[in-house]
């Protein structure tokens, strides 16, 4: 609905009230669906929307709303919208937008304030919300006045969407909703002085870069969330298979380019492929692209890629050189650099690299538990597995944080942009079940599946009554081992085997389910998979399968705080061999 207008008609001026103008340029900014809990500051905004259009998802908490927004983002390409009231509506938003902030994602949260004439008197829910969410959000307003309404949101969604996108959050006063004003549509594009999010690599770097790239003998190209967030997944296939580069992704680039391609290696870092981080380690020339240089991909600085020159396709410029040092800097869109670089490079092969890279598999396989005989018992490896072979590797996943989420990730192949949604760079626990429901309502169509733990699923839990009132069909995987796994993974390898605060008792989640009126499945042997994800694919409701899983169980291989990237720990042999005698 374009901004001016009636919700019925078409006149460009009329009076309006802030809070009608809030859904007015919403609707303009190509809003469906919001994802909100209403309260006392944010009320009039509420009582104005029953005359708008846009879609309403009533959530059990505001976490869980800045979730939605961001899953919603992350899945559609689009800006996600989350709204709640001041003080601790707002505060609930904190944890959602910082996961937003650290992983590049456009959303918008609008809050709404107390009046302007008590801000500043600790009024009834008052909180500085722009004070507190300053270091967390791309940009943040605080309006005061009915007429700075139209501008600061237009302002704050092409803020969100444009450059290095982020999270911005808008916090309206209740008398700002409340005053009216004769409202003309601005259509203007927005300009901001001093603001400027695009930049292009320069012809001088776009040749050295080029020039590296063709003589390079041992070169890995590094696939990045850029890639997706630029919709560049096109153009760097052209360019892999024109240079005959092998590809390494991080966590949230898998889907940039085919994981059943050839020439892609797999996920990198911390429980990346054992074999990949030994390339990287030989390797003589890394070009990264959309990527930031986490602690979680290289290991130690001091001993990473310490043969390889380095190329870094970045938009942001506080991203070159901040964490590794590079030889060549292409600050821009990673498509428009793409674009640069693929007539400029030469047709490579890299069939002795690749044969050496090959070689450096080695026994991965033999470690590999897929080839462990499980004799009736469930790893959560193999629900991944299972999970990837049944859906063809179609299905849009979303996962927690912690183990289940770096299983899904060695284990569930993907192939297409935007079908792994995670939270990478804070770790958030609890995004996964709402980040579904957002994406959920970005694809309708698609098949979502959530992967989650009994730790996190409990976080977030709630909101599978906001799947109930939505009637939204997804399925839940609980990876159910009995403890915060990733953490006993960790009390395992470095505190002695010391479990503390890490078992965890958990309710009867087939029960749960069926407490919300969604179907309930539990799962203790791999032979049940199949049968249960049928079940759960055959139900017209959301669905919750209790993954009974190998409870000490842990993610290999892993390279530990502070090591190097090489130096793994690798899954022990004698698992092998209890394997074998069970």
């Amino acid at each position: 609905m374009a901004e001016g207008g009636s919700a019925g008609g078409s006149e460009r001026t009329t009076q309006r009230t802030g809070a009608d103008i809030i859904w007015e340029v919403l609707g303009h900014e190509g809003v469906e669906v919001i994802f909100g809990y209403p309260g006392g500051a944010i009320m009039p905004a509420y009582d104005a929307m029953l005359k708008y259009p846009i879609r309403h998802v009533l959530v059990r908490h505001e976490q869980g709303a800045a979730h939605m927004a961001d899953g919603y983002a992350r899945a559609s390409g689009r800006v996600g919208v989350a709204m709640a009231t001041s003080g601790p509506g707002a505060t609930n938003l904190v944890t959602g937008i910082a996961t937003a902030m650290l992983d590049s994602i456009p959303i918008v949260c609008i809050t709404g304030q107390v009046s302007s004439k008590v801000i500043g008197s600790d009024a009834f829910q008052e909180t500085d919300i722009t004070g507190v969410t300053l270091p967390i959000t791309k940009h943040n307003y605080l309006v005061t006045r009915v007429e700075d309404i139209a501008p600061t949101l237009r302002e704050a969604f092409y803020v969100a969407r444009s450059g290095r996108p982020g999270p911005v959050l808008v916090d309206i006063t209740k008398d700002a909703q409340q005053a009216s004003i004769d409202f003309v549509r601005d259509e203007r594009p927005v300009r901001l002085p001093g603001y400027r999010p695009e930049h292009r690599a320069k012809p001088d770097e776009l040749k050295r870069a080029a020039d590296m790239i063709d003589h390079a003998e041992r070169p890995i190209l590094f696939c990045g969330h850029g890639i997706i967030a630029a919709e560049a997944g096109e153009l760097f296939h052209h360019f892999v298979e024109k240079t005959g580069i092998p590809v390494a992704s991080t966590l949230l680039g898998l889907g940039g380019f085919p994981a059943s391609h050839p020439l892609s290696l797999g996920m990198m870092g911390m429980h990346g492929e054992a074999w990949v981080n030994k390339a990287i380690q030989e390797s003589d020339l890394i070009v990264a692209l959309g990527m930031r240089f986490d602690d979680r991909v290289t290991g130690t600085l001091a001993t990473y890629a310490t043969r390889a020159k380095k190329i870094h396709c970045e938009l942001d410029p506080a991203e070159i050189n901040k964490n590794v040092h590079v030889d060549v800097p292409l600050i821009g869109d990673v498509a428009d650099t793409l674009r640069a670089l693929l007539p400029a490079v030469a047709k490579g092969d890299r069939s002795s690299w690749l044969k050496r890279i090959h070689e450096l598999k080695g026994d991965s396989a033999v470690l590999d538990i897929q080839t462990l005989p499980h004799n009736g018992r469930l790893f959560a490896a193999h629900v991944m597995h299972d999970l990837w072979r049944i859906t063809e590797g179609k299905a849009l996943v979303v996962t927690d944080v912690g183990q289940h989420q770096m299983w899904e990730a060695q284990y569930y192949k993907h192939d297409f942009p935007r079908k792994l949604i995670t939270s990478g760079g804070l770790g958030t626990m609890g995004f996964a079940l709402p980040a579904a429901i957002g994406a959920k309502f970005a694809c309708p169509q698609e098949e979502v599946w959530v992967i989650v733990g009994d730790g996190g699923f409990q976080m977030t839990a709630a909101e599978l009554s906001t799947c109930a009132q939505e009637g939204l069909k997804i399925h839940v995987a609980v990876i159910n081992n009995g403890y915060l796994g990733m953490v006993r993974q960790w009390q395992q390898f470095f505190y002695g085997g010391r479990y503390s605060a890490t078992p965890m008792r958990s309710p009867d989640f087939v029960k749960l389910a069926d407490a919300h009126g969604l179907l309930g499945l539990r799962v203790t042997e791999r032979a049940q998979i199949p049968e249960a994800v049928a079940a759960a694919r055959a139900s017209d409701a959301a669905a919750v399968i209790d993954f009974r899983v190998e409870q000490e169980d842990s993610v290999y291989p892993m390279v530990p705080n502070g090591a190097d990237l090489n130096d793994m720990i690798r899954r022990p042999s004698p698992i092998v061999e209890t394997a074998e005698d069970d």
